[in-house]
C-alpha cells in the first residue's frame, strides 16, 4: 500500500493507499516501542492504563524516581547524564520489559498495568534527559 506504488493509479486508489500506509506506519511505531505496545495490549483487553494520580507504586521506586529527577535538575554534567541514561536503560529493559511480557503471557493484566506505570515514569525521565542533553 506504499503511496509511491500508487502514483499513476486513480485518485480513489491513491487516497486508499495514503490512508492505509499512514495506519500501517502508526501501528509499526506503536508496536516497536515496549511501552506503547504494552499500553495498546492493555487497551485491547479493556484495561485502563494507570494514571499518575493512581500511582500505588512502592515508596522505594518513587524515591528512586525522585532522586533521578533531582540529578537531572543539577547543573549540566555529562558524566551524570551518561550515568542516568545507563540507569534508565538498565531499568527499562531487563527490569521491566521482560516481566511485562511474562505478565501478558500469564494473563496477569493488573500486574502488567503496574509495571507499565513504572515504565511511564522512566519514559518521562528519558524525555527529560533528552531535553537536558539538547540544552546548552
Amino acid at each position: 500500500v506504499h503511496p509511491d506504488r500508487f502514483g499513476q493509479r486513480p485518485p480513489k486508489e491513491q487516497y486508499y493507499s495514503e490512508q492505509h500506509s499512514s495506519l500501517i506506519n502508526k501501528a509499526y511505531r506503536t508496536l516497536l516501542n515496549p511501552l506503547s505496545r504494552g499500553l495498546y495490549l492493555l487497551e485491547l483487553h479493556g484495561v485502563e492504563p494507570a494514571q499518575e494520580t493512581d500511582c500505588d507504586a512502592d515508596p522505594v521506586f518513587l524515591t528512586e524516581i525522585m532522586e533521578i529527577n533531582e540529578k537531572l535538575a543539577e547543573p549540566k554534567n555529562e558524566d551524570i547524564l551518561h550515568e542516568i541514561e545507563t540507569l534508565i536503560k538498565g531499568r527499562i529493559q531487563p527490569s521491566l520489559c521482560q516481566p511485562v511480557t511474562f505478565c501478558f503471557l500469564a494473563d496477569d493484566l493488573q500486574e502488567a498495568k503496574k509495571l507499565l506505570a513504572k515504565m511511564k515514569y522512566f519514559a518521562n525521565l528519558e524525555d527529560k534527559l533528552k531535553n537536558r542533553k539538547i540544552r546548552p
